[in-house]
């Protein structure tokens, strides 16, 4: 009977519990070399490429594009290659590519293994050490099954995110290109025959539907039938009455996955282990001179007020209760997209001029788009900054994300009228909210902090 080994998706290196399949590059009874592609997986922060961790047949896969597969879980078995040469079973790959051992799982010398309270830390009946699986945000429930879902239907076309992703890198109109994955999905490789083909470029004039010869020139085209319109009575004429969604509602519920489903994982854990407290003011912009980059102008100031108040430059371990105070200054970009929240760190700001900030958050924005930038640049910021401004609103109560203990809003500019010696004038302003982790800072230091940095902004340049 022939040696079937089974490949278990490893930690992909973000101490995340799960990933989702975005393409198969082989196929069951394909025949695959050692350290070739064998899948793309999307995980909250990238696509990446699993190889093969052995030479021979692949006997079974284990999902198709769009399904979650958890951490640890089977991926694919193999029959490996006998002739060939394989890797030692001991010899490190970099990832932990064993079936994984969840709470209340028992491991291969029958010891029983408990979760904590703290839906962290496991330990063995016997006090012995437990092998390390990577750290996730949260509680890591274990489970070996898929959870099978459809890629998102934006715009009519389905498709994963980093699809979508490929395509707007490519420049390819996913709307224009033939789907060839199950139940109409657009793959990757759709994607790059578009984009080679020249057949979906954005911006060319639609395609035609064919029309068979026999249809003949004058048939009108057939129209869906328009549903029945909604009205406030029945057709008794008394008023409808309303009852919940049921199973035959229009709109179905649908697997988070990638970027939204770790943002509702970190949202989740930030809102039940932070001691959030909010402070506002508006910062006065009227004694600037001349056009100046406000982005650069808040970093500055971020950086100023930090250097002023170290302790909201900072990480807080609430478990410990141990505080971090941090020299330098790494500040979190709130980035939004299609796909879900991004915040890469903006390294050094403390040492960058007013054209390092404006390249660095060019380069990080860029990457975030193309889905190309590096998992350590989405994590280790010291402190955070959202600019939900651009888009609307005043102020806002933003998440403090642990380990930082603060984040600093800015909202919509606005003109407002401002009271001066001797009268009224008209004052270009910028809202800013700071949410701070209570427990890590005192009001005091979070008004000291907010005052430096509002008095950095109200400077003329």
């Amino acid at each position: 009977m022939a040696d079937i080994k089974t490949f278990y998706l490893p930690d992909l290196g973000e101490g995340l519990p799960d990933a989702t399949i975005v393409e198969w590059h082989v196929k069951e009874g394909d025949t695959i070399k050692l350290d070739a592609p064998l899948v793309s997986m999307e995980t909250a922060k990238a696509v990446v490429d699993v190889p093969s961790p052995y030479t021979g047949k692949v006997t079974k896969l284990h999902g198709a594009a769009g399904d979650i597969i958890d951490t640890g879980s089977a991926l694919a078995e193999f029959e490996p290659d006998p002739n060939a040469k394989q890797r030692a079973e001991a010899e490190s790959t970099g990832h932990h590519h064993g079936p994984k051992k969840g709470a209340g799982s028992a491991t291969a010398d029958a010891h029983k293994v408990v979760a904590s309270d703290e839906g962290g830390e496991l330990d063995s009946n016997d006090g012995g050490d437990r092998e390390d699986e990577g750290t996730v945000v949260g509680a890591m429930v274990s489970g070996s099954h898929v959870h099978v879902e459809q890629a998102a239907s934006i715009g009519g076309v389905k498709a994963v995110p980093a699809v979508r992703a490929l395509a707007k890198k490519l420049k390819v109109d996913l709307t224009r290109v033939r789907p060839s994955g199950a139940d109409g999905v657009v793959t990757m490789q759709d994607v790059k025959n578009a984009a080679a083909n020249g057949t979906a470029a954005l911006g060319a004039a639609p395609a035609r539907a064919a029309v068979p010869a026999s249809a003949g020139r004058h048939l009108a085209p057939q129209l869906p039938e328009p549903e029945p319109a909604r009205t406030a009575t029945s057709l008794a004429g008394k008023p409808v009455r309303t009852a919940p969604p049921s199973v035959q509602a229009s709109g179905q519920p649908e697997q988070l996955k990638g970027v939204r489903r770790n943002m509702a994982r970190v949202m989740a854990e930030a809102h039940a282990n932070v001691v959030p407290t909010t402070l506002v003011d508006d910062a006065d912009l009227h004694a600037w001179i001349g056009k100046q980059d406000i982005t650069a102008r808040l970093i500055r100031a971020i950086v100023v007020a930090c250097k002023t108040v170290p302790a909201l430059n900072a990480w807080f371990d609430g478990k410990n209760l141990t505080r971090t105070l941090h020299p330098h200054v790494d500040i979190g970009i709130a980035v939004d997209t299609d796909d879900g929240l991004f915040v890469p760190a903006l390294r050094n700001a403390d040492v960058l001029d007013g054209a390092g900030v404006r390249a660095a958050i060019k380069r990080l924005r860029s990457q975030v788009e193309d889905r190309t930038i590096p998992a350590s640049e989405l994590s280790g910021y010291t402190i955070s900054l959202s600019n939900f401004g651009m888009f609307a609103g005043r102020y806002a109560t933003p998440v403090v994300v642990p380990p930082t203990v603060a984040i600093i809003g800015a909202g919509k500019l606005s003109h407002d009228v401002v009271a001066v010696i001797g009268g009224i004038e008209v004052h270009r302003r910028m809202p800013i909210s700071l949410t701070f982790d209570h427990r890590a800072a005192t009001g005091g230091e979070a008004a000291r902090f907010l005052k430096a940095l509002l008095d950095d902004l109200s400077l003329p340049n």
